[in-house]
This record gives C-alpha cells, sequence and structure tokens, in this order.
C-alpha cells in the first residue's frame, strides 16, 4: 500500500451551528460543500484545509461525549500548520478562543500550542517552514 497523504479528518460535534461557526469564521476554513442528511437528521459539513486535506464535520442527534481526561486511546488531536504562530495566537485569542503557553517541540525546535473547539477536542498549532 502506498499513501499520498491525508484527505480528511471526520469530527462530530455536538452543535452543529456552533461548531460551524467556529470551523469556518474563527478558524477560517472555507466550505466544499454543505448536505443535510434528513433520514440521519444530520448534518455533514466539508471544509477545505490548506491545498489538499479537509475535515468533515458531522452532526448527529445526542453524540456520546468524547473521553479526554486521562485521554482515551484513540485519535489524540489535530494539528495545523501555520506561517506565525505568535500572529495565530493573538488572533485566536481575540476571537475568545483560549490557547495554552507556546511551547518548543524539543525534537524539531518548532512552536506549537494547543487549544480546544466547542466540544473541547484538542486542536493544535505548529509553526512550520520549508527547512524542516
Amino acid at each position: 500500500m502506498k499513501t499520498t497523504g491525508i484527505h480528511h479528518v471526520a469530527i462530530i460535534c455536538s452543535d452543529y451551528n456552533r461548531s460551524k461557526k467556529f470551523y469556518v469564521e474563527v478558524l477560517g476554513l472555507s466550505i466544499i460543500q454543505e448536505t443535510f442528511r434528513a433520514e440521519r437528521h444530520s448534518y455533514k459539513l466539508d471544509l477545505q484545509v490548506g491545498e489538499n486535506a479537509q475535515i468533515e464535520l458531522f452532526s448527529f442527534p445526542n453524540p456520546p461525549e468524547r473521553p479526554s481526561k486521562p485521554e482515551a486511546c484513540g485519535l489524540r488531536h489535530l494539528a495545523f500548520k501555520v506561517d506565525d504562530i505568535e500572529e495565530t495566537v493573538f488572533y485566536l485569542n481575540s476571537q475568545g478562543v483560549e490557547t495554552e503557553n507556546i511551547r518548543i517541540d524539543e525534537i524539531t525546535g518548532k512552536k506549537f500550542t494547543f487549544f480546544k473547539d466547542p466540544d473541547n477536542l484538542p486542536l493544535e498549532i505548529y509553526e512550520f517552514s520549508l527547512d524542516w
């Protein structure tokens, strides 16, 4: 098997309109397509992330909460590449999004930090440059 990249990450939210606003208006992701699936009482929102990846944002009636502390086995977090972490942290904070302190990855020497989406899903921003 040969993979050529990540196509998408799927996220299930508890409040579709709140999460849609967060991912589109706060994080600035563009909408590819929005679909309401009446038989499931569910929305599926396809969002563009960079040039080659997507987030599929789903809503379902009464989804169970995600265990996170202590961390459960499974997908740990989603990380976004950014050019300037300080600028991104300032922007997120100005939008009412709390961020952790910026840290340095001890292996790569790159800056990163975490924040949460409306359902407390851990998200990371990672300063990325072509020299890595």
